[in-house]
Order: structure tokens, then sequence, then C-alpha cells
């Protein structure tokens, strides 16, 4: 595997691949990388010829008392499991690679109002820059594929609009939730909770998975489950952020006469915010 943190030796590789006739598959990631991480980068490796993997802390997407700085850089340890897992390269560029100016002085994509709603409603600012380094980042690989985590579901709805209305010609492929043995979905700030507060954070997922029950059952008093649902979050120790049920294919609000929903939540354990989503098809 090769690894690159500048940008002329990025183009100068991918150029000698499309010679070649190769399709480039592209999995970005933050790095801290973990089985979730793991299973992009297999299915990117299923589609494509090359597989390129970003590791890039983006401080675009962070808030002022957010944890950019926090945030776990590992980049040695990412490199060795990416090798294992045959990724062909590795691009790690530095923030002053991908933003060479001040941050207030960059064009910014700026997303729907759905970027707005949801997480976006707690983390202003935070999809423009999820939208802005995906855009940077789909000019400079130019893939054929992308693949993301569905965990990220409302990030990956929008990167597909982003796709769609800014005409990438990319194919982008969404990979279901990795989940440890209790059901808590992976993710690198899994790290930050305490040993009693891991204990608790599989309550996320079983809350999910009562409001996805009572919908199954027949239920469709949406508001009400909703409220319930924060209810539990509540009682089981968390600080609740939202918990909603979204219309799957673009997170409309959800209607009866729908047949896919998502149910997506987001919960606080003492200063580690946690997400997750459970998928429900209509019978």
């Amino acid at each position: 595997m090769q690894t690159v943190s500048d940008i002329k030796a990025l183009r100068n590789t991918l150029a000698g691949w499309r010679r070649a006739g190769s399709r480039i598959g592209f999995v970005p990631t933050m790095g801290n990388l973990h089985e979730g991480h793991l299973r992009l980068v297999r299915r990117a490796r299923e589609l494509a010829d090359r597989v390129v993997v970003s590791v890039f802390v983006n401080p675009l997407q962070f808030g002022p008392n957010e944890d950019y700085d926090s945030y776990p850089r590992t980049l040695e340890a990412d490199a060795h499991a990416l090798r294992a897992e045959r990724a062909d390269l590795l691009f790690a560029p530095t923030a002053a690679t991908l933003y060479p100016r001040p941050l207030a002085a960059i064009t910014r994509v700026q997303p729907p109002p759905l970027g707005d709603e949801l997480c976006g409603a707690s983390r202003p600012g935070f999809f423009v820059g999820v939208a802005t380094v995906v855009a940077k980042l789909f000019n400079l690989v130019q893939p054929e594929l992308a693949v993301f985590g569905e965990k990220d579901y409302q990030q990956l709805v929008l990167i597909r609009r982003m796709v769609e209305d800014l005409c990438f010609p990319i194919e982008i492929h969404g990979v279901p939730t990795v989940r440890e043995a209790d059901g808590l979905a992976m993710s690198s700030r899994n790290a930050y909770l305490s040993p009693e507060q891991r204990a608790r954070a599989p309550g996320l997922y079983r809350t999910l998975r009562w409001l996805a029950d009572e919908l199954r059952g027949g239920r469709r008093d949406f508001a009400v489950l909703e409220a319930a649902g924060r209810e539990r979050l509540a009682a089981a120790g968390f600080r609740p952020d939202y918990l909603s049920i979204r219309r799957a294919e673009d997170l409309a609000p959800a209607a009866e006469s729908d047949a896919d929903w998502v149910l997506l939540a987001a919960a606080w354990l003492g200063t580690t915010r946690l997400i997750d989503n459970i998928r429900v098809i209509s019978d």
C-alpha cells in the first residue's frame, strides 16, 4: 500500500491507474479505524479494482466547543489495518494541504435545508463542513464509487443528494451499521465512555428496537412514539438530543402512507454524544 500526503503524488498515482483502465473505489474516513471502517474498505474492494482510503480529521465540521483537538489520531495503526485489508493507497493530508487559506475564507458547499435538521440542528455548520470536505476529496480522487457507513444515515442521504445535485459521476454505496456484541454501534467516540457509561450505552439501540417493534405492530402515532422513546432514553441515563421517525428515502417527516422508515436518535452519556438508527420496512 502506498501512503501519500500531498495532492501531486495522489494525482500522479491515480493517473497511472486510470491509464491502466482501473475502476477506483474511495472510502473517506477521519481515522482511528475500527471494524466498521474496515467493512467499508472490504466493500470497496469488492466493487473496485483499486481502493483509496483517506484519513483526515476535518476541522471544518467541528464546532468551537467540540473535540477537534482531542479527536483520536492513530495514523500508524490505521495504515497497518489498511495494509491488512489490501487497500491500495492511503491519502493522509494535513489541514494545510486541504485548506491552504484560513477556514473563514474558503469556498464552502451549502447542503439543502435537511442539513439544518437532526444532527445539523444540534451541530450548526456540521454538514457544511462534511459536504465541503467530501466534495474536495471527490474532486481530488475522482473515483467511480465511494462507500459510506449507514450509521451516519443523515450524512449518507445528504452526500447522495450532493452527488446528484452537483453532477458528480460517482456511485454512492452504503454499508449497514457494524455493532458490538451488545448492540452498540461502533464509533471512534465510544472510547470516550467511562466503564459505567459503556454499560449503559446499548440502551440507545434497545430504545430504537422497541420503537421499531411498535411500528411493526401497527402503531402510527409518530409524535407519541417519539416522546415515549425520549422518555425511555432519559430513564436509561441518557440526555436525549433527538429521536425522530423519518421517511427512509429522503428523511422527510414520517407519514402513514410510507412503506420504509428510518428511526434516528442522538443522545448524550456524560460528554459523549452517540448516534444510531434503524430501518423499518412496512409489510
